[in-house]
């Protein structure tokens, strides 16, 4: 069984920054993408930033600029680095593996974490 567990949400002023993290877990033999989505009260979970395997990365226009993905493929974690917060991203970030291979399941599937909240104040 594979899980995600994700860290570093919190309360934030405007401007500030936060890191979050996500490490998968498991008999895992490798992850084709990773990335992080987001969810805000009323609206559906949209994306936010992805990267591949090979740290091929993908951003929200909204978030260009501001955020950084990475990614640690020897501790199947992923990064995100989040930069001159504005209340607009206040929201639950969920991480998501994508095209997860492991030692004890024929195929390839997706995972979620269990989300992680990111409030920004104005």
């Amino acid at each position: 069984q594979v899980q995600l567990v994700e860290s570093g949400g919190g309360l934030v002023q405007a401007g500030g920054s936060l890191r979050l993290s996500c490490a998968a877990s498991g008999s895992i033999f490798s992850i084709n993408s990773m990335g992080w989505y987001r969810q805000a009260p009323g609206k559906k979970r949209e994306s936010v930033a992805t990267i591949t395997s090979i740290g091929s990365t993908n951003y929200a226009d909204s978030v260009k600029g501001r955020f950084t993905i990475s990614r640690d493929n020897a501790k199947n974690t992923v990064y995100l680095q989040m930069n001159s917060l504005k209340p607009e991203d206040t929201a639950v970030y969920y991480c998501n593996a994508a095209g997860v291979r492991t030692s004890t399941r024929r195929g390839s599937y997706d995972y979620w974490g269990q989300g992680t909240q990111v409030t920004v104040s104005s």
